[in-house]
């Protein structure tokens, strides 16, 4: 039986022999395209916590953290392995030595059997690589890239604030490392042309990604995008264009690349639209729709990386 996609929780298992949780956790970091290191604002798009709505709550220690979050997630869940998530903002930009202060102290936790570090190309320095090269030996370890676009332009737009030159350099350095890294690639991106969300996600194969996250692009209260939106700048993709494309990137990339997500996580309280992205399931199923009236499948128009 062919499989339709190739999911994190089906790598998981695979590995763990079990259902594998993570626990989204608060590093206490900045982004530098926030605090003036490289630009201010952040993202256009970034919400007022750095794209980590659903972590454990702040101020609190890693490992306070921790029981917060396997506490929400054990009424679900009743397996004892998790694996820490530092999530919003850029969780390498720091000092190596508090780092590895707070990586180490996720990793004491008996429950937790791994790492995943969301971060910014250009936010992996020597010092931060060797560290994770370091941890990539003793624990199950994967960092996240928030790449968005390969498109300059539309990064210029949006303040990603780096070019995607830097975003292959650290690939190239993470693969030499043998560190699995997972790749952000948002849909619906203002500027964007048409297929530009295909080419990154086939830039990003080619570039060794393990990993792929797919994000909707949703607007949220508070962010310059929202002003946007507002004034009748953005356009936003209907649940059926959102699908189509969703489906168009999973047919061209390897049946080996692991998928993150298919798509985002917006929170109630703060989404201002699409509003149909609030039915998370029901995206879900019509991806699932759409791969079944296709007749199709991830990887099926993948030939090593198309050109």
């Amino acid at each position: 039986m062919i499989r339709k996609i190739y999911m994190l929780n089906d790598f998981l298992k695979e590995k763990f022999n079990e259902k594998i949780y993570k626990v989204s956790l608060d590093g206490g970091f900045t982004c530098p395209n926030r605090d003036g290191k490289v630009s201010r604002g952040g993202c256009i798009f970034c919400s007022e916590n750095g794209s980590g709505d659903f972590t454990a709550t702040k101020l609190k220690s890693i490992h306070a953290q921790i029981e917060e979050q396997i506490d929400l997630v054990s009424k679900k869940y009743k397996g004892d392995k998790y694996i820490a998530y530092f999530q919003n903002f850029t969780n390498t930009y720091a000092e190596v030595s508090y780092l590895r202060k707070i990586y180490e102290e996720a990793l004491s936790h008996e429950k937790i059997v791994g790492l995943a570090i969301a971060t910014r190309p250009d936010c992996l320095e020597d010092d931060v690589l060797e560290l994770l090269a370091e941890l990539n030996k003793k624990t199950f370890l994967w960092v996240e890239l928030g790449l968005q676009t390969l498109n300059d332009d539309v990064a210029k737009y949006f303040n990603r604030a780096y070019e995607t030159e830097i975003y292959k350099e650290a690939s190239e350095k993470l693969n030499r490392l043998s560190i699995k890294f997972v790749t952000h690639i948002i849909i619906g991106l203002p500027k964007e042309e048409n297929d530009d969300y295909l080419k990154t996600a086939i830039f990003a194969q080619n570039c060794g990604t393990w990993g792929i996250k797919l994000h909707l692009m949703y607007v949220v209260k508070n962010t310059p995008l929202e002003k946007l939106y507002l004034n009748g700048d953005l356009k936003v993709n209907t649940k059926e264009e959102y699908v189509e494309k969703v489906v168009n990137v999973l047919e061209n990339i390897s049946s080996e690349i692991v998928v993150h997500r298919l798509t985002g996580d917006g929170d109630r309280e703060t989404l201002v639209a699409p509003l149909w992205s609030i039915k998370k399931i029901d995206v879900l199923n019509s991806i699932h729709k759409e791969l079944k009236r296709r007749n199709t499948y991830q990887g099926k128009l993948y030939y090593g990386g198309l050109k």
